[in-house]
């Protein structure tokens, strides 16, 4: 599934009108969060668009000063409100952090899950050994794990992890934060086949069974990830993009990775 991202898409009518673009063109899967601020915008152009609501998969993320019991499920019900809808499709804890404690936090989630307000649990940033303690604490299944994965972060333990696990991994940032324009070895591929990087990123992490939720704005890059969907890559293509050595993260914060360790 490739679906729009929209973080730091804050402008109100901007956001609107490309979540609308979005969704007419063929996209089914909106991604937001709570700390994007952009809740209400994304909303507007989910009903603007001539588009059913069933037939949009909507996921919004807790964000990690919003992870007691109470409210997870008042600020839960806030993001409904702002999104302008009975339900979402998918609600992430967005980070295991600050105010996380399994208990807590996932019995609201489960509560949530109960009465109908998500339909499916998602973790966001979560390592296997979190997503492992969730499901101990969860009734309701644990559907995906959302992280930062391109070609520059490759996420195999993850990505290993998904697979045996029945998780579906989501990849934000799977254009590394504009990094992927200029590389040699993504730039080598994307001139063989007349496309640009951003697609051969995208096609590549189809081929790793991952979804991919690239965040634009303008209707050109809309458009140009959307056409990622009908680029192949050849195995001998595949083989050389998982050869770029690098494991760099673009998003790191002070409660992230580098703070668990």
């Amino acid at each position: 599934m490739l679906g729009l991202g929209t973080w730091q898409n804050d402008d109100a009518a901007q956001c609107t009108e490309s979540v609308e673009t979005a969704l007419e063109m063929g996209y089914r899967h909106i991604d937001t969060a709570q700390i994007y601020r952009n809740e209400a915008a994304v909303g507007e152009g989910i009903a603007n668009a001539d588009v059913p609501r069933e037939d949009v998969f909507l996921a919004t993320k807790v964000w990690i000063d919003n992870l007691s019991y109470d409210d997870v499920l008042s600020t839960t019900e806030a993001s409904l409100d702002r999104l302008g809808v009975d339900y979402v499709d998918l609600l992430y804890v967005h980070w295991p952090a600050r105010e996380y404690e399994p208990t807590e936090t996932l019995q609201a989630v489960d509560e949530l899950y109960d009465d109908g307000t998500i339909r499916n649990v998602g973790v966001s940033n979560f390592e296997p050994h979190h997503v492992d303690e969730a499901r101990d604490h969860l009734d309701a299944p644990v559907f995906a794990n959302q992280v930062e994965m391109h070609p520059f972060l490759q996420q195999g333990e993850l990505r290993e992890f998904a697979e045996d696990t029945d998780l579906e991994l989501v990849a934000y940032s799977p254009l590394a934060r504009g990094e992927v324009f200029g590389d040699e070895t993504l730039s080598d591929i994307a001139e063989r086949h007349g496309v640009s990087e951003a697609q051969v990123s995208l096609a590549w992490l189809r081929e790793k069974g991952v979804a991919a939720i690239p965040k634009a704005t303008s209707e050109g890059h809309i458009r140009d990830n959307w056409e990622s969907l009908s680029l192949s890559l050849t195995d001998e293509e595949v083989a050389t993009i998982d050869a770029i050595e690098k494991t760099d993260r673009r998003v790191d914060p002070d409660f992230g990775p580098d703070a668990w360790d």
